[in-house]
């Protein structure tokens, strides 16, 4: 088995894939911000973001909430592309559901069980990726079966699986 996510063999029909570059399993946070450092500070770790992003990605959760009232509710937290090195996808499951605040809400929160950051460097380049990840996140048994992840190494194993995988009520998955 192929374990470099950053493989060919990982790429969706129709555009690039955005290569997972951290998974993080039963997070345990208080809130968002919380939530945000600690995924942040991975990615820094691994030279994938600039310092500047973890105050960039604060303040644009802060200005604009990522927090999606799906039927497991989850978060799509991001910052600019200047503050990318590296594009890619972070991912992470909460041991219990985090507040975000609410996507085009009126500063109600959602108790979000994942979080999907897209690490985007140029959207235009990804966006067949970025339609595999919205489809994804309405697919509850998909998202159901990521936070049941027991561990990153498995989270990372699904998450590879159900974003190369077309799933049946994907949209656009015949959009060339």
């Amino acid at each position: 088995m192929n374990s470099d996510p950053h493989s060919g063999a990982s790429v969706p029909p129709g555009g690039p894939a955005l290569g997972i570059s951290v998974v993080i399993a039963g997070l345990d946070v208080a809130d968002g911000e919380d939530a945000l450092r600690s995924v942040a500070g991975r990615l820094l770790d691994q030279a994938a973001v600039t310092v500047d992003f973890p105050e960039a990605l604060r303040r644009r959760e802060q200005r604009f909430p990522t927090g999606l009232p799906t039927p497991i509710p989850t978060a799509i937290p991001h910052a600019d592309p200047e503050h990318v090195l590296t594009p890619g996808l972070a991912l992470a499951t909460f041991v219990r559901p985090v507040p975000f605040g609410e996507m085009g809400g009126d500063g109600g929160t959602v108790g979000v069980r994942l979080m999907a950051m897209p690490l985007l460097a140029d959207a235009s380049a990804h966006l067949a990726a970025l339609q595999r990840l919205m489809a994804l996140l309405r697919d509850q048994s998909a998202v159901q079966d990521l936070i049941d992840a027991p561990d990153e190494q498995q989270l990372r194993e699904r998450a590879t699986h159900h974003l190369t995988v077309p799933t049946p009520n994907s949209p656009g998955q015949d959009v060339q």
